[in-house]
């Protein structure tokens, strides 16, 4: 081995090999372009298929498509007439001869993972006419010593890098680079980035060069001003990047978690700037402090040479599978600083196999062999453990040993369940890295039938799947809305701002809100800062808006306004414009306009006015009866009084608050306050039409608002009755009063309207007295209160009437039960007496004395007892002979109880 080193020195020095060595932005990938396009043929080597990609873009410009070839793991574009390549490290085809080859990154020579791949195309990769390395100095010692004579150029950094002090997150300045090393927190940045400053990009190793092109692209674009990365960032990543920032500086190799080397920071440093502009770099978050003699190294770009390279033997035998497995173990020549690295995929997949049995053992075939390794070399992108990974290297192993090819149908299966854009990020990355596996098959010489097919096939869904992870992730970590703002109020020129006829005020294509009234209200919380911003965007919008609306509330008419009982405010197009507060009288409330700081004090004027004409004019329409009633007794005293009571007390009045004189009984008064719309019922005199669902809701926010009930109780004014234990405890306490005044009568466990208790009354009275009917059954009651027959005795008694319960069963008879009954107290039936002053044949209204027989008027000078009335019965005997005891009422009423719950 050491020999062969000696003979690959000697044949070097016949060979020009140059390498040029520096930080990042000095410009040797754009030198070693134009150098490798100015020979005949070139390929260089780029340590990411990102790159190599978007470097064959660059290239395709300069010669055209036909001359240039793209060649990576998963991607082959090679054109007959191929002159130059563009590859990635690992897929370099050796074999094809170049003038000119360059291998970009050398220094990741020292990379324990990777290294042993560029320390051979260090060793055995040459152009002919000449050889490029390119990277940074630390790898400058192994350089002179495995080529001795190359010949090397340090070029200095074009911009100059600076530390600066530790920031939170929400101070970090614009185009800004904040580099993490998990996903979980990558995510949490990017979601704290998101709420606070509008959005970010997202950029990692996972992502597939479409994907990771589109995030870049956005951020390029300015559409966002924050990029959030792993350390896939420091690897040929030109972006217009001012400041990169550390959440952590400890990572984990796969291998164990250990501290960022300096080297590895400056890499990732040095992404900040661009061209002739400084960069800066720094920590956020939670990341420890780094020494000082760290923080100079970064800004001077002088680190400590690597002191060892990783190397694997690139002379295999094929043999066997146990001896191609010894021949990859071999260790390196001593005197060279080459040691071995971690095993690569490939290496452990082919140890898994071995021991997994005697067939793949015992292969002697050499081409088997070669085989076997070759599919060993399929990369795990999906990273799922290397049984599955091994067991897939297996299985297209078989393929291709019995076969010759690999089948259509088990690649289509595979490929088809792949095909599928839903699921959230980490299900289409997981998606995207299984397509790549297929892609790399596909690409394989000979391993498929009709490759060109599957090749396409794999990369449409690669696109598709690469577009539907840019979306999720833009969805998710992007604000469009706020950055655009942003962006657009750091700009010299005012935004483009617009109110759109249905109200959505809108800033640079960007609804930001919506306006309600004179307000405008934001589509979701933001802090102190993003409202500011908001408001300050839709400031120019909204001043040409506002006197416009004005106008047009102007000139509205009545229609167009509304009031709102359970917010006592005025509504503009079901828009609040004002609140009403308790005014002088519960007819006339206050209007108080909602605060809007784009009113100015002549608009607040005019809407004043506007909405006071309204309310007025819709107070008085709604309660009409109240109005037109006070004016029409102007001139009637014996009804002035009555009509201005019911207009201070809400329409509604108990007898006890009126003085009634007599000859209201009359039957010409009776139709005079019938025409004014009023009732003199058994307890209340009242204005029926205040009943209606309209003046319900009208007069609960009127009589609300000035007996300072709060808030208003909710309830559908077409009800009969309400249930106050439905209601909770403090809104029972409050809705209690208020329906009290507003006309409703409590009973029980209820609140009954009280026109409905009038109407009760009335037909109970109508028929104890004119049908003769004093008992009446419950079961033609209770659907007039709207409540269950079960509760109908104690509403009943909450308001005055008798119950006669039915005597029990004898224990030997038989038969229904004999029902409830209501007995109307004596009070309403007997006849009003006549007051002394009224009995005068003088007055107008008085009655003519009926005289009375002696019999008669001895009776009813006497004591008499009440009769005992025996309710009506049906059916069957209800009982035995026999006396029956006496029960106090509550107990009967409790009999009564479980009598209808049965």
């Amino acid at each position: 081995m050491i020999r062969l080193l000696s003979l690959k020195a000697f044949s070097d020095s016949q060979k020009k090999i140059t390498a040029i060595l520096g930080p990042t932005n000095t410009g040797k990938t754009h030198i070693a372009l134009e150098r490798m396009l100015a020979h005949h043929s070139g390929m260089i080597g780029f340590p990411l298929r990102l790159l190599a990609r978007e470097n064959y873009d660059r290239m395709v410009k300069a010669k055209g498509e036909k001359k240039v070839a793209l060649i990576t793991g998963e991607e082959k574009i090679i054109p007959p007439q191929a002159q130059w390549f563009s590859c990635t490290v690992e897929a370099m085809p050796l074999d094809q001869p170049v003038e000119f080859m360059a291998i970009d990154e050398i220094q990741l020579c020292a990379d324990p993972d990777r290294g042993y791949v560029f320390t051979d195309r260090l060793l055995h990769a040459r152009g002919f006419s000449e050889t490029l390395f390119l990277g940074a100095e630390t790898i400058k010692p192994f350089l002179k010593r495995l080529i001795p004579h190359i010949h090397i150029e340090t070029r200095p950094r074009l911009s100059t890098l600076s530390y600066t002090a530790h920031n939170k997150l929400s101070r970090l300045p614009k185009r800004s680079a904040i580099v993490a090393f998990s996903v979980a927190e990558l995510y949490g940045i990017a979601e704290l980035i998101r709420r606070r400053k509008g959005g970010c990009a997202i950029v990692m190793g996972r992502l597939s060069p479409r994907t990771r092109n589109a995030q870049v692209g956005m951020y390029q674009a300015g559409e966002v001003d924050y990029l959030v990365a792993t350390d896939a960032i420091g690897m040929g990543l030109n972006m217009d990047i001012s400041h990169v920032a550390f959440s952590n500086i400890i990572k984990f190799d796969g291998t164990k978690i250990r501290p960022l080397i300096p080297a590895e920071m400056g890499q990732i440093a040095g992404r900040a700037g661009r061209g002739m502009k400084d960069g800066t770099f720094g920590l956020t978050g939670t990341c420890p402090p780094v020494s000082a003699e760290n923080v100079t190294a970064i800004e001077t770009h002088l680190f400590p040479p690597s002191d060892h390279i990783f190397w694997r033997n690139h002379q295999l035998d094929f043999s066997s599978p146990p001896a191609l497995l010894k021949s990859l173990s071999q260790t390196p020549p001593p005197g060279y600083g080459l040691i071995l690295g971690n095993h690569g995929s490939d290496m452990r997949v082919l140890a898994t196999l071995i021991k997994e049995g005697p067939p793949l053992a015992s292969i002697t075939s050499r081409g088997l062999t070669q085989l076997l390794w070759e599919s060993c070399q399929i990369p795990d992108f999906r990273k799922l453990g290397e049984d599955s990974h091994a067991r897939l290297c297996l299985q297209v192993f078989h393929f291709l040993q019995n076969k010759g090819h690999i089948p259509a149908e088990w690649l289509r299966s595979h490929i088809h369940a792949l095909n599928t854009t839903t699921g959230d990020i980490d299900t289409l990355m997981g998606r995207l890295t299984s397509t790549r596996i297929y892609a790399y098959i596909a690409a394989r010489k000979g391993w498929v039938k009709n490759a060109l097919h599957w090749q396409e096939k794999t990369r449409e869904i690669e696109d598709t799947l690469s577009d539907a992870l840019h979306e999720r992730l833009t969805a998710r970590f992007v604000d469009k809305r706020a950055s655009v703002l942003l962006r657009t109020l750091d700009a010299d020129s005012p935004p483009l701002a617009a109110i759109t006829p249905k109200g959505d005020v809108l800033v640079e294509e960007q609804r930001i809100g919506k306006m309600c009234g004179f307000i405008l209200k934001t589509d979701q919380e933001l802090n102190a800062e993003g409202r500011q911003l908001m408001l300050k965007a839709a400031r120019k919008a909204l001043h040409q808006e506002i006197p416009y609306r004005v106008n047009k509330l102007l000139q509205e008419d009545d229609a167009a306004f509304s009031l709102s009982s359970p917010t006592s405010t005025i509504l503009w197009h079901d828009a609040p414009v004002a609140m009403l507060q308790k005014g002088h009288d519960w007819l006339h409330p206050q209007l108080t306009l909602l605060e809007s700081e784009y009113l100015s004090s002549h608009h607040r004027t005019l809407i004043h006015q506007r909405l006071t004409l309204f309310l007025h004019t819709h107070i008085r329409t709604g309660l009409s009866v109240l109005f037109s009633a006070l004016e029409a007794t102007q001139g009637k005293p014996a009804l002035r009084g009555l009509t201005h009571s019911l207009y201070e007390h809400g329409g509604w009045l108990h007898k006890s608050q009126a003085v009634i004189p007599p000859f209201f009984n009359k039957r010409a008064i009776k139709k005079q306050l019938h025409a004014l719309g009023i009732r003199i019922g058994c307890h209340y005199i009242f204005y029926p039409k205040l009943f209606s669902p309209e003046s319900q809701s009208l007069r609960l926010m009127l009589l609300g608002l000035w007996h300072s009930f709060s808030p208003l109780p909710t309830f559908s004014p077409t009800q009969s009755s309400l249930h106050l234990p439905e209601y909770h405890q403090k809104n029972a306490q409050t809705i209690r009063p208020l329906l009290t005044v507003l006309g409703w009568i409590p009973a029980g466990d209820y609140m009954i309207r009280g026109d409905k208790v009038e109407d009760l009354l009335s037909h109970i009275l109508y028929r104890s007295t004119t049908q003769r009917q004093r008992m009446i059954n419950l079961k033609d009651i209770a659907s007039r209160l709207a409540i269950p027959l079960a509760k109908t005795p104690l509403v009943l008694q909450s308001l005055g009437c008798k119950l006669i319960l039915p005597p029990p069963l004898a224990p030997h008879d038989y038969g229904p039960i004999a029902p409830v009954f209501l007995r109307m107290p004596k009070a309403y039936s007997a006849p009003k007496k006549i007051p002394p002053h009224a009995s005068s044949s003088k007055h107008p209204y008085a009655k003519k004395e009926r005289k009375i027989p002696p019999t008669q008027s001895a009776n009813r000078q006497g004591s008499e007892k009440p009769s005992q009335e025996k309710p009506p019965q049906s059916g069957p005997p209800i009982h035995s002979s026999g006396k029956r005891k006496k029960t106090p009422f509550a107990e009967k009423l409790l009999q009564l109880q479980k009598h209808f719950s049965h």
